[in-house]
C-alpha cells in the first residue's frame, strides 16, 4: 500500500481530537472511514498506533513516535503547495563542470535583476545529467558526446524532458604547462593522441571515440572529476580535451589551454522536465538564451 497525505492527515487528527468521532467530525468523514483509514497505516507501518482497549484513546508508543515526524510531514507538504511561497521556492540549476563560462555571472546578476523573489542557486554536481535524472535540479547545463550533433550526443535523462541546444561550444586542448604543446599556438587531435588522454568517466564529454578509428590514443587516464582531470594534467600524467568555458571557469597554473581546430564542437543544451517541477524555469531558459545573444561590454 501507498502511504498518501490523508492516512497522515488521519492519524493526526485522531492523536489530537483523543478520539475517533471528534476526529471524523474535524475531517467530516464518517468514523467507520477514518477507522478504516488508520488501519491502513497501521498495517503499512507494521505497528498499533492507537491504544483502543481504554475509554479515552490513547497514543502506543510507536503513535508517540510517529506523531512529530507525521506533524513534520504534514507541514512540509502544505508550505510546498502553498502559493504565498513560491516566491521563496529557490530555482536549481545543474552542471557538471563549466555551467554557462563566461556567461554564468552575468546569467547570475541579470537573474537578480529580473526576478529576486526566486533564488537562483547554481549547483556543480558530478553526475551525468548534473543532478536531473534524481530530482536534485529543475533544470541543468549539460554538454553533449563526441560528434556536433544533438542527437544521439546528448546525455540526457530520459523521456518526458524537453531538450534546447543553446550554442556549439569549440573544443580546446588542455596540457602541461611545462610541456611542448604548451609552446604552440594550436595543437591537433594526432599530437594529443601521442600521450595519454585523461578521460573523466562521470560526467566528462571526451571519449576515444573522438579521435578517427586508426588514429585513436593509446592509452586513457579515469577520472572522477573535473578537480582530478586537472591535476591529472597539470601534474604530467595525461592531456585532455574540453570546450573554451573550462578555460574560462577552471584556470590552472599548471595547465594551459591550447585551440584544437580539427575537432568538432560539443554542443551545449538546456534540459528540464516536461512538464517543469518549478514554474519559473521558462522565464530562466528566456533568459539564458538572452544573455548568450548578448555581446559584452
Amino acid at each position: 500500500m501507498t502511504v498518501e497525505l490523508r492516512h497522515l492527515r488521519c492519524f493526526l487528527a485522531i492523536a489530537e481530537e483523543g478520539g475517533v468521532t471528534r476526529a471524523a467530525r474535524r475531517l467530516h468523514v464518517g468514523q467507520p472511514a477514518l477507522s478504516r483509514t488508520l488501519r491502513q497505516l497501521e498495517t503499512h507501518l507494521g505497528v498499533l498506533l492507537v491504544d483502543r482497549s481504554t475509554h479515552h484513546l490513547e497514543l502506543t508508543p510507536a503513535g508517540h513516535a510517529l506523531l512529530p515526524r507525521a506533524r513534520a510531514a504534514v507541514a512540509a507538504v502544505e508550505a510546498a503547495l502553498d502559493p504565498a511561497t513560491l516566491g521563496d521556492w529557490p530555482l536549481r540549476l545543474g552542471h557538471a563542470w563549466s555551467a554557462l563560462g563566461d556567461h554564468t555571472t552575468p546569467l547570475l546578476r541579470a537573474w537578480q535583476r529580473a526576478r529576486p523573489d526566486i533564488p537562483l542557486e547554481l549547483l556543480r554536481i558530478d553526475e551525468r545529467t548534473a543532478g536531473l535524472s534524481q530530482g536534485r535540479v529543475d533544470a541543468a547545463l549539460l554538454r553533449g558526446g563526441t560528434g556536433s550533433g544533438v542527437q544521439g550526443d546528448a546525455p540526457a535523462p530520459g523521456k518526458g524532458f524537453h531538450v534546447e541546444l543553446l550554442m556549439t561550444e569549440p573544443r580546446i586542448a588542455a596540457v602541461p604547462a611545462d610541456s611542448p604543446l604548451a609552446a604552440r599556438e594550436s595543437v591537433t587531435l594526432a599530437d594529443l593522441a601521442a600521450h595519454p588522454v585523461a578521460v573523466n568517466t562521470v560526467s566528462g564529454s571526451t571519449r576515444p571515440e573522438l579521435w578517427p578509428p586508426d588514429a585513436r590514443p593509446a592509452a586513457t587516464l579515469p577520472v572522477a572529476n573535473t578537480d582530478d582531470w586537472l591535476a591529472a594534467i597539470a601534474a604530467g600524467r595525461a592531456v585532455g580535451v574540453s570546450v573554451e568555458s573550462t578555460a574560462e571557469v577552471h584556470r590552472h597554473p599548471g595547465v594551459a589551454y591550447r585551440p584544437l581546430p580539427d575537432a568538432p564542437g560539443l554542443p551545449l543544451l538546456l534540459v528540464w522536465p516536461e512538464p517543469p517541477t518549478h514554474p519559473a524555469v521558462p522565464a530562466l531558459a528566456a533568459l539564458i538564451r538572452n544573455v548568450i545573444n548578448t555581446p559584452p561590454d
